[in-house]
């Protein structure tokens, strides 16, 4: 991976986990419901990066089981770019997540 991909990545899912750490403290609802809710976002978010991981490896075994030739570096390059668009899409859905607690808690402070 290169410096800066590395760089990219490390920093997106730090602000994925800061981003949830700070949806936890806003939240107005009891710890256990805010847990529950968290706990089903988080698996919904490993669900869909999953199943984003294996159409991303499907893909790349279909590359090599053809005929054609790839340049190998060409491959890891879109192989990195794929993983960090799958961060992006996790923190997102982090961020959304988060909007809508502080949303919930807003409203409840009135």
């Amino acid at each position: 991976m290169s410096n800066n991909a590395g760089n990219t990545l490390i920093a997106l899912l730090t602000g994925a986990a800061i981003g949830a750490g700070i949806g936890i403290l806003f939240a107005p609802d009891k710890g256990t419901r805010t847990r529950e809710k968290f706990k089903d976002g988080y698996d919904d978010a490993k669900r869909d990066l999953k199943h984003k991981f294996e159409n991303a490896s499907n893909e790349l075994k279909s590359k090599f089981s053809c005929d054609k030739k790839y340049d190998l570096q060409d491959t890891y390059e879109d192989l990195i770019s794929n993983v960090s668009h799958k961060a992006e899409d996790v923190i997102s859905f982090l961020e959304t997540k988060l909007a809508e607690l502080k949303e919930q808690n807003a409203k409840l402070q009135k």
